[in-house]
C-alpha cells in the first residue's frame, strides 16, 4: 500500500520555481518507482505573495501549511522588495520568520558536507575538504530575530531573548544526535559578553551532565568559532548555537562545500509534527531565469525529508549517493564549475534522476 505524504511546495521568489521543478521531477520518480505517494500542493510565500496578497504569509498559504504533511520552501526575497515601498513588517523576509513560527520549527539542522568530487571547489586544502561533514543546529524561532525591534531616526533598537525551556529544547535535539552519532558536540555562543548566552551556557552543561554526560561536550564564543571553522573545521562534528549566530556560521559552509548551493537545510519541530525543508542559497535574483541555478541543496533537503521525518535512510542514502555520482561524473553547475563546463539547473536535475533510473532498473 502507497504512503501518502502530503507535500506542500512554495517555490517563492528569485531561483525558487526553478529548484522547485526539480524537486517535483524528484518526487515524480519516487512516485513511479517506490511505495510513496508524494500529493503536491503549491502556495504563494514571500514577495510573490505581497504583489498578490500584500502579506508576504498569507492566510490561504497559512491554510495550505496546515493541511500539509510537510512544506518545502524554494527561496523567498528580492531588490523589487527591498525598496521604502515596501513597509519593514509585510517585506518576503518578514514572511519566512512568520512560517517558521507559525510551524514552530525550532530546531534547523544544516549539513554542510564536502563530497569528494568537490574538494577541489572548497576553499580548504583538498586534503582536509575531502570528506569533511559538520551539521550546524540552529535555534531557529526564537533570539534577537524575534526580539522587540525599534527604529527611530537616529537610533536602532533590537532585543536578543532566550528562555531556559527555549534552550533546553534545542540544546536536546543536539545532544541527542551526538549521543547516535560522534559523540561530539560544540555549544557557541557569546557568554563573556551577553546575557543571553550566559542563561544558553549554563542550560546546556546543565542538560548535558544530567542526561548527556556520555557526549563530549565543548563550548566555544562565536568569534572564535567563526575562525576555528574557516581553518580548522575537522575539530568539528556537531555545532549547536543561538538564530542569529547559526544563520552567519552555518553560512560557511558553503565556502566549505563549495558553495551555497550545495548546502540543504531541515527545520523541525516536536516530534510527529510536519517539518520545513529549504536550500539555504536563497533567492539569488542576479541569476533567476537565467537557468543556471544549482538544484542540488533542493534534491538533498528532500533527501533530509527522509531522513529526518519519514524516518528513511535508504532514501536518504539513494538521493545523496545520486547526487555524489553526478558530481563525479564531472557534472557541475555554474556555481561549482571552477573552469570546467556547467550544466543547465534542469540538466543537473535529469543526471540525478539518471542514476536514480539506473541504479532501480
Amino acid at each position: 500500500m502507497a504512503k501518502t505524504v502530503n507535500l506542500l511546495l512554495l517555490p517563492g521568489d528569485g531561483i525558487g520555481p526553478e529548484i522547485t521543478a526539480e524537486v517535483q521531477k524528484l518526487l515524480a520518480w519516487f512516485n513511479a518507482h517506490t511505495a510513496y505517494d508524494f500529493v503536491l500542493e503549491e502556495a504563494l510565500m514571500g514577495g510573490c505573495a505581497i504583489d498578490t496578497h500584500q502579506d508576504p504569509y498569507p492566510q490561504p498559504t497559512r491554510d495550505a501549511v496546515d493541511r500539509a504533511d510537510a512544506v518545502f520552501l524554494g527561496a523567498v526575497g528580492g531588490p523589487k522588495w527591498d525598496g521604502d515601498d515596501t513597509p519593514p513588517a509585510i517585506r518576503p523576509e518578514k514572511g519566512l520568520l512568520a512560517l517558521r513560527q507559525h510551524m514552530n520549527t525550532f530546531a534547523n539542522l544544516r549539513p554542510a558536507k564536502v563530497f569528494g568530487p568537490l574538494a577541489e571547489a572548497s576553499s580548504l586544502k583538498p586534503e582536509i575538504a575531502d570528506g569533511l561533514d559538520i551539521l550546524f543546529v540552529r535555534e531557529l524561532v526564537s533570539g534577537i530575530y524575534f526580539g522587540e525591534h525599534t527604529l527611530k531616526e537616529d537610533e536602532g533598537h533590537d532585543v536578543m531573548t532566550y528562555r531556559k525551556d527555549e534552550v533546553e529544547r534545542i540544546a536536546r535535539v543536539a545532544l541527542t544526535l551526538a549521543q547516535e552519532g560522534g559523540k561530539r558536540l560544540c555549544s557557541v555562543d557569546k557568554a563573556n559578553v551577553l546575557s543571553a548566552s550566559q542563561l544558553w551556557r549554563k542550560t546546556v552543561i546543565e542538560l548535558h551532565q544530567k542526561e548527556f554526560a556520555d557526549v563530549e561536550l565543548s563550548h566555544m564564543y562565536v568569534d572564535n568559532a567563526a575562525m576555528q571553522i574557516a581553518s580548522k573545521p575537522d575539530q568539528f562534528d556537531i555545532i549547536v548555537t543561538g538564530n542569529m549566530f547559526g544563520d552567519i556560521l552555518s553560512d560557511l559552509g558553503g565556502a566549505l562545500t563549495g558553495s551555497l548551493g550545495m548546502l540543504p537545510s531541515a527545520s523541525l519541530s516536536t516530534p510527529g509534527q510536519p517539518g520545513l525543508y529549504e536550500p539555504i542559497h536563497g533567492s539569488a535574483p542576479d541569476i533567476a531565469g537565467q537557468g543556471i541555478a544549482n538544484p542540488l541543496a533542493s534534491l538533498l533537503s528532500i533527501a533530509l525529508l527522509f531522513r529526518c521525518q519519514l524516518n528513511d535512510e535508504e532514501s536518504a542514502q539513494m538521493i545523496e549517493q545520486a547526487v555524489e555520482a553526478v558530481l563525479a561524473a564531472g557534472h557541475r553547475t555554474a556555481d561549482i564549475a571552477r573552469g570546467r563546463p556547467s550544466v543547465s539547473t534542469e540538466q543537473m536535475g535529469d543526471y540525478v534522476i539518471s542514476i536514480l533510473e539506473e541504479r532501480a532498473s
